[in-house]
């Protein structure tokens, strides 16, 4: 299978299991307990039906929006995950390069394998930072005043892993940050001949983000598991968001929402955004779908605050049917990570081209041509 082979995210997929040490594979495809959640999250969009009109003249469209207060080519963000070194060697500054291209929202995390100040160098396009809250307080100020040096665009505060979900593939495979060449893996590394030269004899694996405060995923091989449940604050509440919003000072979201309730109190403490999201599934198994609960959320804060649908996204018609059950936009991370693991930058802009003509095909199928048409008489629910 080759890149041209690639019309899918599922494509995708499974171009890049073909290409990663299974260790590797598992972390980006794996989610928690039964991954019950992760199934849903994508499921849960055949629970609702789209409605075309015709002879709708729609031989001009825009897909473009506003997510933050920056145009977005389309109404689709790439979402940040951590450790993208790990599925290919140029991690995030390849999807930086490709988000920039396409004109779209990127992010990345706390636990990136580039800097913020690499990233901000890279790309003048619309980017976000993901913080996790540490325990360390003086390294969640550094990673803060950092991005404001940078002027990333948006600050998203993660509030949904406190505590790590049981990632059971992690644990039968004992992936680790830096990966490790465990016995039970050695020869999937072994027959994975590009992807272990690049890994051994490029850059060294790095966080750099955590630099002067955390050795552990750098110098220090953890699972991302006893990471989360060593490093983080598990008394991070409200106030300790409220208190970071005004810290950063600048556009402020609030990603793993998925309560009408903490939906009006993101309200409440003055954020701009709220990413509906359970974390692609890798946190609290049985949990429901971001999509499931954005029609209550939205009719909670509808108009109050921005809303972003992240999760479960596969196609440019999960995209169409988030805007018109109410979100100001969609966003996901396997949906290029994938992409990133099967080929690099390439495959980043392969999948974003694919996911650019479905939405520009369904717009106009849909006989719509702008996306603030696409509203809740599109819709019907099963």
């Amino acid at each position: 299978m080759r890149l041209n082979d690639c019309h899918n995210i599922d494509d995708f997929r499974q171009l890049a299991k073909q290409r990663l040490p299974w260790p590797v594979f598992d972390y980006i495809d794996g989610a928690a307990d039964d991954e019950i959640t992760k199934a849903r999250n994508t499921s849960a969009f055949d629970t609702v039906d789209l409605v075309p009109d015709v002879l709708a003249g729609v031989g001009s469209i825009d897909t473009s929006c506003t997510i933050m207060g920056r145009t977005s080519a389309l109404p689709l963000m790439l979402s940040p995950t951590a450790l993208q070194r790990a599925f290919h060697r140029d991690g995030e500054r390849a999807v930086a390069r490709a988000a920039e291209k396409f004109g779209v929202w990127f992010g990345i995390s706390s636990l990136a394998t580039h800097s913020i100040e690499e990233i901000a160098a890279l790309t003048r396009g619309p980017k976000l930072f993901q913080l996790y809250v540490h325990k360390d307080k003086g390294l969640n100020a550094s990673m803060i005043e950092r991005c404001k040096e940078s002027r990333f665009d948006a600050l998203a505060l993660t509030v949904d892993t406190i505590v790590s979900g049981k990632r059971e593939r992690c644990l039968r495979s004992g992936f680790t940050t830096p990966p490790r060449f465990t016995p039970s893996a050695l020869w999937s590394y072994a027959t994975r001949p590009r992807w272990t030269m690049d890994y051994v004899f490029g850059p060294k694996f790095r966080l750099p983000n955590l630099d002067g405060h955390v050795d552990e995923g750098t110098g220090k091989p953890v699972s991302i598991q006893n990471y989360f449940n060593t490093m983080l604050d598990t008394g991070m509440d409200w106030d300790t968001a409220a208190r970071i919003r005004q810290d950063w000072g600048g556009t402020f979201c609030l990603k793993g929402v998925m309560s009408a309730a903490d939906a009006r109190r993101a309200v409440d403490i003055g954020a701009d955004a709220i990413m509906i999201s359970n974390h692609g599934g890798r946190q609290l198994d049985g949990s429901r779908a971001p999509f499931d609960q954005l029609r209550e959320i939205g009719d909670a804060v509808g108009g109050q605050i921005e809303i972003i649908c992240d999760g479960g996204v596969r196609r440019g018609t999960h995209v169409l049917k988030s805007l018109a059950a109410g979100a100001t936009a969609a966003s996901g991370g396997r949906l290029y990570l994938y992409a990133l693991a099967a080929a690099g930058q390439p495959g980043v802009e392969r999948a974003l081209s694919i996911l650019k003509d479905e939405i520009e095909r369904g717009m106009r199928l849909m006989g719509v041509t702008s996306v603030d048409q696409l509203t809740a008489d599109r819709l019907r629910w099963r």
